[in-house]
């Protein structure tokens, strides 16, 4: 089945989606999150980017995006996938999931119609830009839920490692495993937002579900590709601490102790508007996952403090970070130079 675009006006653009079924004249299910939204003619799924036109399932954002920056390698975050370089960084507008605490819900949360600030820019127009940045490896899919523009990342990506440069997806993890299956033939490294480690959390205050998340995570570290979690701390929702304890378990056990975990700091944000993380519980939790996973890091705070990279193995320190300031000292195509432990993508 051969993609079909439809220029509807010079700024609107739809292409045809990658993963449906039809269910009748009327209704097409989708099939590319486990959402599995069933889609009657006219209407949108969850996503709000998706939608039945005529029995047909198209996505409206091709080629349009919300945001196009050059970021610090650092910010996705990542912090063992070539630390100290730049990626030009882009997303659309829409996201498979709803969570009330959403820190960019003005484009991942957008309606049709309600988010204006689309620029139309072409795949060639965005490697050039990649080309031309400084020290820029390649691209990032982010910002937005990158799932839902997954017929335009597809895409792309293929061009971009066609020219040699890397692909990374910062992703909420809700993907099905044959689309994630597609797209791991392409994307190097991934940032995967594990939000809590109850169903009921899920289900409540992101209108999705825990399990799939969690095979998501399996799944990217079985296909050997770079992965590293993030999980954002927030008061008296996921601060748990035997459940934070029971999440850095599952991690360690079913992704390695080496896995790459950022604990970061919640502030009000969208629906959200409970007060930020206390300093002293980030700290008390970051001491719960140094006891499973070697290489703890926190996010969303203004301290050097859980912000550099020791070697495990020997303990010299091999980058110092600040406020996306970046120093690699010890460290010789991704090894230690000290004790030559492979400790980076690079």
């Amino acid at each position: 089945m051969f993609p079909i675009r439809i220029i509807l006006s010079k700024l609107f653009v739809v292409e045809r989606a990658l993963y449906y079924e039809t269910l009748s004249d009327e209704r097409v299910r989708c099939t590319l999150c486990p959402h599995y939204c069933s889609v009657s003619k006219g209407q949108r799924g969850i996503c709000k980017v998706r939608m039945n036109r005529d029995g047909i399932l198209f996505t409206d954002v091709d080629g349009k995006y919300s945001a196009v920056n050059l970021d610090p390698i650092e910010k996705k975050p990542l912090y063992h996938f070539y630390p100290g370089s730049s990626i030009l960084s882009l997303g659309t507008k829409g996201c498979n999931l709803k969570c009330k605490f959403c820190q960019n819900h003005e484009i991942s949360q957008a309606v049709p119609g309600k988010y204006p600030y689309m620029r139309a820019l072409s795949d060639e127009e965005i490697l050039e830009m990649a080309r031309e940045s400084r020290n820029c490896i390649g691209l990032a899919y982010t910002y937005n839920e990158p799932t839902v523009f997954f017929e335009t990342m597809i895409v792309l990506a293929r061009k971009v490692k066609q020219d040699g440069l890397k692909n990374v997806m910062v992703s909420n993890g809700y993907i099905n495993p044959d689309p994630l299956d597609e797209l791991l033939e392409y994307i190097d490294a991934f940032n995967i937002d594990l939000k809590a480690f109850r169903r009921g959390f899920y289900r409540i205050y992101t209108h999705s579900q825990l399990d799939p998340v969690l095979e998501t995570l399996k799944q990217v570290r079985k296909s050997g590709k770079h992965l590293e979690v993030t999980h954002l701390l927030i008061p008296e929702l996921n601060s748990d601490a035997k459940v934070f304890e029971e999440l850095v378990t599952w991690v360690a056990g079913e992704l390695g102790p080496d896995t790459i975990f950022h604990l970061s700091r919640f502030f009000p944000a969208y629906q959200l508007l409970s007060e930020p993380t206390p300093m002293e519980l980030l700290y008390r939790f970051y001491d719960i996952a140094k006891d499973y996973l070697n290489y703890v890091y926190l996010g969303n705070v203004n301290t050097r403090f859980g912000s550099d990279t020791s070697c495990h193995h020997c303990g010299q320190i091999l980058v110092r970070r600040f406020d996306y300031r970046v120093e690699v000292t010890g460290v010789e195509k991704g090894r230690c130079t000290t004790c030559r432990n492979k400790i980076f993508v690079c």
